[in-house]
């Protein structure tokens, strides 16, 4: 149960972010005109979900060999770049405070963070039953390496997972929504 400080606290904290939401929205909404397109936004979806897959990868060829780490970075680095441009042509509506979105909005956002809490519990269990199963049978210096990078690839692509939904399924922009919009 809340006191009314508490829920004070609360209010004063979702109006802040709703607030820093917006400002930041407003600073970066004509960033990448071009990629804002449904199509396109597919294509950094797709990139973000094989950068994953590689990253996946090589955490399972570091089990074998003490110099896959070293790929880890750049493929790392990969995985930054198209995970940030696809949040900012998405305009981060799977992180978005309740009071930056409208109804529908915020409908489509419960439900792809339901979507990603399940896919986060899913391959988090699998990584970790997976690590269980090969340290009581295979001994390998490398395993708690390469099981730590199971997971974090689990944790990584559940996260991902709420903006990779929304980017597939939010149509194109209304041409009022966006000054200087130009799908081409």
């Amino acid at each position: 149960m809340t006191t009314p400080d508490t829920a004070d606290i609360l209010t004063r904290y979702q109006a802040y972010r709703t607030r820093r939401f917006l400002e930041n929205d407003a600073k970066t909404r004509h960033w990448l005109p071009n990629w804002r397109t449904q199509h396109r936004r597919r294509i950094l979806a797709v990139s973000v979900m094989a950068s994953l897959l590689t990253l996946l990868v090589i955490a399972v060829w570091s089990l074998f060999s003490p110099w896959a780490p070293i790929i880890w970075v750049p493929a790392t680095v990969i995985f930054l770049v198209t995970w940030t441009i696809l949040q900012t042509v998405s305009r981060r509506h799977s992180d978005a405070p309740v009071g930056a979105l409208d109804e529908w909005e915020v409908q489509q956002r419960n439900e792809a963070r339901s979507i990603g809490l399940s896919v986060t519990q899913f391959l988090v269990t699998v990584a970790v039953l997976v690590l269980i199963g090969l340290s009581a049978s295979y001994d390998n210096e490398h395993l708690p390496y390469a099981g730590g990078l199971w997971t974090l690839v689990a944790l990584l692509a559940g996260g991902c997972t709420p903006a990779v939904i929304l980017a597939w399924i939010t149509p194109d922009p209304e041409l009022e929504d966006t000054e200087d919009f130009d799908p081409k």
